[in-house]
């Protein structure tokens, strides 16, 4: 049974430009200090922000936002393609507009003539709503990246295409946004056939070749330890420490400190890092989603010889397996070799079970934040993407 949809519109917002000076919008940073709303910081660009929410079948209201068009053209209310952009490992929707205008893929999107949308998976900053449940509740935090993948996923396409009246979108996932939608169209097909092509940046599909000294922690933390099997009202504890993280990553003392933890999240490659994008992430959101990040790859077992296998937070005797070779969708995937979080060694195993490959790209300098923050990221990929896109509609 397809899972059931609540369409409810939450915010709508326009900036005007000063037409004197069109571009000061566009080029100015967030004000320091900031933890915006993704509407607001969208309208802050100068560009049309709309916001809903979107009911799962088990409960969970996950939020989405639109950008409808580009601050050109704004009587140009014709049929456009629409793309969903789906963001990655510890984060959510507004990694894809917290950089520049001109360096951030969902504003480059909407100036090119596409309806971008943007989720935000179960647990984030903005989809901590439930029917029964508080966020505060253990149950609450009972999931993992399989859920987003068969709940999360087709409730938020299927507001979409609802919402615009079309029959197919694309759709571009960065790390943990790959991993579900992998899960997603490789176990639902009447899902599958909505997505004209997707668009796989920097897969995280199994941590075993990761570098990353966090990712190693959570793995040896749930091997030697049996953190994952406290219980979630352990981590649920642990969450609320983290609240202080943002406002002290805030603080312009702090802000390099911040930024070396990136680094020795996903790899260092600080010539390329936007600081406007990765001081704007405020400490990254991590207290909205530690439990559903560092904790649910914790219980990751990767790539097995079957499919795709996960171990929910749940921690079910037999975890689910998913036959990648199975997905119809046509896919595009890009790979960073200084990436510590999604090693390119692991990419690589992945390629040959992708039936529909339409291209793979190896960028050797990038690590897992170039993908979305580096300054070379419009000229490298997302023209690589417009191109593609142009191609295929």
């Amino acid at each position: 049974m397809a899972p059931l949809l609540q369409l409810q519109q939450v915010s709508q917002g326009y900036v005007q430009v000063s037409p004197e000076n069109p571009l000061k919008v566009a080029t100015e940073s967030f004000p320091p200090g900031f933890f915006f709303p993704q509407s607001q910081m969208i309208c802050h660009r100068g560009y049309p922000s709309e916001e809903y929410k979107a009911l799962t079948h088990d409960g969970y209201y996950v939020s989405l936002n639109r950008i409808p068009h580009g601050r050109e053209n704004p009587r140009n209310r014709g049929v456009k393609p629409v793309v969903f952009l789906q963001h990655g490992f510890l984060g959510e929707g507004s990694q894809w507009v917290e950089n520049l205008a001109n360096n951030s893929l969902a504003f480059i999107l909407a100036d090119s003539g596409y309806d971008v949308w943007l989720g935000n998976s179960r647990g984030t900053s903005w989809s901590r709503k439930h029917q029964n449940l508080s966020a505060d509740q253990v149950e609450f935090w009972d999931f993992s990246f399989h859920e987003m993948a068969m709940y999360d996923l087709p409730a938020m396409i299927n507001f979409v295409l609802q919402k615009t009246g079309q029959k197919q979108i694309y759709y571009v996932g960065y790390s943990q946004g790959c991993t579900i939608a992998f899960i997603a169209f490789s176990s639902m097909p009447e899902l599958a056939q909505k997505i004209k092509m997707f668009f796989a940046l920097a897969p995280a599909v199994t941590m075993k070749h990761t570098r990353s000294p966090i990712m190693k922690m959570t793995f040896l933390l749930d091997r030697q330890f049996k953190m994952l099997q406290v219980g979630t009202d352990a981590l649920l504890r642990m969450r609320k420490l983290w609240r202080f993280l943002p406002k002290l990553c805030r603080h312009p003392l702090l802000h390099k400190p911040c930024a070396n933890l990136l680094f020795l999240l996903g790899g260092y490659n600080e010539k390329n890092l936007n600081m406007v994008g990765a001081s704007n992430a405020g400490g990254w959101r991590l207290e909205g989603t530690v439990l559903g990040g560092v904790w649910v790859w914790a219980g990751s077992r990767g790539l097995n010889k079957s499919g795709f296998s996960v171990v929910p937070v749940s921690l079910q005797d037999t975890p689910p397996s998913y036959r990648l070779e199975e997905m119809p969708v046509p896919t595009a995937v890009w790979s960073g070799g200084e990436d510590w979080v999604a090693d390119w060694r692991d990419v690589r195993l992945l390629l040959p079970r992708i039936a529909h490959l339409v291209t793979y790209v190896h960028i050797s300098d990038w690590n897992h934040w170039d993908f979305i923050w580096g300054l070379d990221a419009p000229r490298r990929l997302y023209s690589s993407i417009l191109v593609m896109m142009e191609g295929s509609w």
